[in-house]
């Protein structure tokens, strides 16, 4: 499998879609009322904090309040679904991460396309995961825990934030480039993980810088490898899973916005320029990189190249490795 993600996003800037004029124009004075950004997950979780934060800026910048509204639930997809039924100008918009392009592999029966019914509007942000393993475990490296795991074949476990999450999809592809045999173990959500890999009840997990370095620090877990083609910015010294011999691993989690198919185009424009100002200010771009974040602020055609990439990337990982939800 060819997982070349994403390389070069670094350096991403805000482009029109097309060099070829566009009939539709942008309407003198939008937004001209409230705009609306759905979260599918749950009030105080990373996506609606960025959301929030980036809709606060928003609001200040335009004159205009743009309102986050939660509507989690079923793996996020019923927030995904009620935006791809809105009316396609511009005043309800979605905040999406990599959830948006894998549940369509998970799920069956969506009433939505997450290709075909939606008009990306810009890639906000990016974070790499940290793999990080209980102080316990004998090994410093991503090699020394494929050695470690091949002498002992189903005796290491690894921690999950749920069946199907994010970290369950980042450990599958891993383990299935390093081919080794790992027992996974289901929780509702990372917290938890990270509590029992602290108790020494967990080997292993994927988890974000946030969650992660001031356990880091302290010497509560251990840090093996960054999940990102590059090394992080927030950890420069920490190896790439992929220079641990795992060529073409490079994951990492990132925050959009998208909106209903058809919006038109000047309105996409518009709202990436603009959320493209907010996250590549001064003042948020430093708040990013406390927490290990970085801007990106992409045009909609390049986060439309990033969904459908991904959408057949982890639809390819699912099949071929046989993964199930309840």
């Amino acid at each position: 499998m060819n997982w070349k993600g994403f390389a070069g996003l670094g350096c991403i800037s805000v482009v029109t879609m097309s060099s070829t004029p566009v009939r539709a124009q942008l309407p003198a004075d939008f937004p001209a009322r409230p705009v609306r950004v759905i979260v599918a997950q749950a009030a105080g979780g990373a996506t609606d904090l960025q959301a929030r934060l980036f809709s606060t800026k928003l609001s200040e910048n335009l004159g205009r309040q743009f309102l986050v509204e939660n509507r989690e639930g079923a793996g996020n997809t019923i927030g995904f679904g009620y935006v791809a039924k809105q009316a396609p100008d511009g005043y309800t918009l979605l905040a999406v991460t990599p959830s948006f392009t894998f549940s369509p592999a998970l799920y069956k029966d969506l009433d939505y396309d997450p290709v075909k019914d939606f008009a990306p509007i810009s890639i906000a942000t990016r974070a790499p995961y940290l793999l990080v393993a209980y102080p316990g475990v004998p090994v410093k490296s991503v090699q020394e825990l494929i050695t470690y795991v091949k002498s002992r074949p189903g005796k290491l476990n690894f921690g999950v934030g749920g069946a199907g999450s994010f970290t369950h999809l980042a450990a599958v592809w891993m383990a299935d480039l390093a081919k080794i045999d790992v027992d996974y173990i289901p929780y509702k959500g990372t917290g938890p993980v990270l509590v029992d890999l602290m108790a020494g009840r967990v080997d292993v997990t994927f988890a974000s810088p946030l969650t992660t370095l001031p356990h880091i620090k302290s010497g509560k877990m251990r840090a093996l490898a960054t999940s990102m083609g590059r090394r992080s910015t927030v950890l420069p010294d920490l190896p790439t899973i992929a220079e641990a011999g795992l060529a073409g691993y490079d994951l990492n989690t990132w925050h959009g916005w998208s909106a209903p198919a058809r919006t038109p185009p000047p309105i996409l424009n518009k709202v990436a320029l603009e959320l493209a100002k907010v996250v590549k200010s001064p003042q948020i771009a430093k708040q990013l990189a406390t927490d290990g974040g970085e801007p990106v602020g992409s045009s909609p055609e390049e986060f439309r190249q990033l969904i459908v990439s991904e959408v057949e990337r982890w639809r390819r990982l699912v099949v071929n490795s046989r993964i199930t939800v309840e």
